[in-house]
């Protein structure tokens, strides 16, 4: 899984076995050790109505309706996303995207577990 922070937006990708994971176990988790503690990010499913995101205690956690994760898990939907207000008056943008193999190979990165590129020409 990989996350990319930017301001009020965040990105989760999964991979292609990240997402069968999701799918069948309602829980994926990324883990990265620092000298003074841990940083770690969760994607998990739950039974609101609506996805959401919180971080407590150096984790981001996103919520995923389970009926959201199952369309997404099993269709050809890339994505799934919100737009959610916070206590400083901002709102916060959270998008959860199958993670893609590359049209132009930029480095020699191991690529065998992420989904095909639709955008590929063959």
């Amino acid at each position: 899984m990989q996350i990319r922070v930017k301001g009020i937006e965040g990105l989760f990708r999964l991979s292609k076995p990240e997402v069968a994971l999701f799918a069948e176990k309602g829980y994926v988790e990324e883990k990265a050790a620092f000298e003074s503690g841990t940083f770690g990010y969760v994607v998990t499913s739950t039974d609101a109505a609506k996805m959401s995101a919180d971080f407590m205690n150096g984790i981001i956690t996103l919520f995923v309706p389970e009926r959201l994760l199952q369309q997404w898990a099993s269709t050809d939907l890339v994505g799934l996303d919100v737009t959610m207000p916070v206590k400083d008056g901002n709102d916060v943008y959270i998008l959860l995207e199958k993670d893609f193999k590359c049209i132009e190979a930029i480095d020699a990165k191991d690529q065998s577990d992420y989904f095909e590129n639709p955008s590929k020409s063959c």
